[in-house]
């Protein structure tokens, strides 16, 4: 029987997306924003020398197509990519409005999200008054810090030391329908946030806001701050079955690796596994190796989006996706006959763009597995049915597959 892998690189986009000029970082639009292309134009052009040096190398995913994905989807040539693509390949484009985690996600797994989100405003406050009063009284202190829209690491170096001395946690936001909450997981507790987070997170979810995250971290104002790899994600709850439950309800099993399981709340997943992104790849060829016949392993490497796209560092998103390339090339040496392996992503983060925000972009559609050729240009939803029909299984959603 046949098994199935769709790999999510957060945020690795490839331009083009036909309505960016609709989405903005800060005052200017995304049109034009292409994460892939001005990563690799940064590289040939010498400015992404930081721990790594000369073009982008990718030669596994250039061989799946990734170069050809990007001229469809953008006309944008990939410097240095010129190798005839062996395997499946297309482009994506979402319709779900949001360019955000839950979007991108519900939609790969068949769901285009069916309301508007709530954001909240690029202003200081940014979050009503009866709400910020809400969680301060939920976290049992006399007010929250921040009320802002801020980069994470940023946010704590500025209001680590004040947390630490006042117990207050430290609220913030960004362009995607998210509150997230940042404490020291000494001094404030790790528990203490975690419990925080879930029991303010239902009321957040009634006014459409997406996510609650929990954003703890570790250090001293002399020393610095750091956070850690406990962040936790209490997503809404997707409202009609997804991908992950078609599967699990047609008997196979669904193995969740990073933040799958937050991002479907568990839905429809049998088995979940963390961790930093190296470990994920462990996690990952351990599936290759273990996973059942008509099984799903849906994966998420989360760095190139947290790491680098938000913080804008473009040679070390140039150093994510060379690592990944040579380690997913091990990957696929480990795939046996019927499986299939589809790399793809939720959104775009441009690390050369204006602002901190995700950028609205396509999404590459790489296929290890099924031979070579092209897809076209699909949606974000086809994935899903493409991969329940290799699967045998019936798709629920819109979505067509490709194969």
């Amino acid at each position: 029987m046949p098994r199935a892998f769709l790999v999510v690189m957060d945020s690795v986009g490839i331009g083009g997306a036909p309505d960016a000029s609709s989405f903005f970082n800060g005052a200017l639009p995304d049109l034009g924003a292409n994460t892939v292309g001005h990563i690799a134009q940064a590289c040939a052009e010498g400015r992404a020398e930081i721990g790594r040096s000369g073009p982008l190398h990718l030669p596994i995913l250039e061989q799946l197509g990734l170069g050809a994905a990007l001229r469809l989807a953008s006309s944008v040539p990939l410097p240095g990519f010129s190798a005839e693509p062996q395997g499946r390949w297309g482009c994506a484009a979402e319709v779900s409005r949001g360019k955000d985690t839950p979007s991108g996600h519900w939609e790969l797994a068949g769901l285009p999200v069916p309301w508007d989100w709530c954001f909240f405003p690029d202003t200081v406050p940014s979050f009503p008054p009866d709400l910020s009063r809400y969680v301060a009284r939920a976290a049992g202190v006399d007010g929250i810090l921040g009320d802002c829209h801020a980069p994470g690491t940023a946010i704590i170096e500025r209001l680590g030391e004040e947390h630490m001395r006042s117990g207050k946690p430290i609220v913030y936001t960004s362009a995607d329908s998210v509150m997230q909450i940042a404490a020291h997981e000494e001094t404030f507790g790790l528990d203490r946030l975690l419990d925080l987070c879930r029991s303010i997170a239902p009321h957040l979810h009634q006014m459409k806001v997406g996510r609650v995250i929990a954003r703890p971290f570790v250090g001293n104002a002399q020393d610095g701050f750091t956070r850690t790899t406990n962040r936790r994600d209490f997503a809404i709850t997707p409202p009609a079955p997804v991908l992950t439950n078609w599967v699990q309800n047609a008997g196979g099993a669904v193995h969740a690796i990073g933040k799958i399981g937050d991002i479907f709340t568990m839905q429809g997943i049998d088995t979940l596994q963390k961790g930093a992104d190296a470990t994920l790849m462990e996690h990952l060829a351990d599936r290759l190796q273990n996973a059942a016949d008509g099984s799903l392993t849906f994966a998420n490497f989360v760095e190139f989006d947290s790491l680098y796209g938000h913080r804008r560092d473009i040679s070390g998103y140039a150093r994510a996706l060379e690592w990944f390339d040579a380690e997913i090339g091990k990957i696929i040496e480990m795939m046996r006959p019927g499986d299939m392996l589809l790399l793809t992503a939720d959104h775009g983060n441009d690390p050369s763009w204006p602002g901190t925000d995700h950028t609205r972009e396509q999404v590459p559609v790489l296929i290890a597995g099924l031979g070579s050729g092209p897809v076209g240009a699909v949606g974000y939803v086809d994935i899903a049915a493409t991969i329940a029909d290799h699967l045998g299984v019936v798709p629920e959603g819109p979505g067509r597959s490709f194969l």
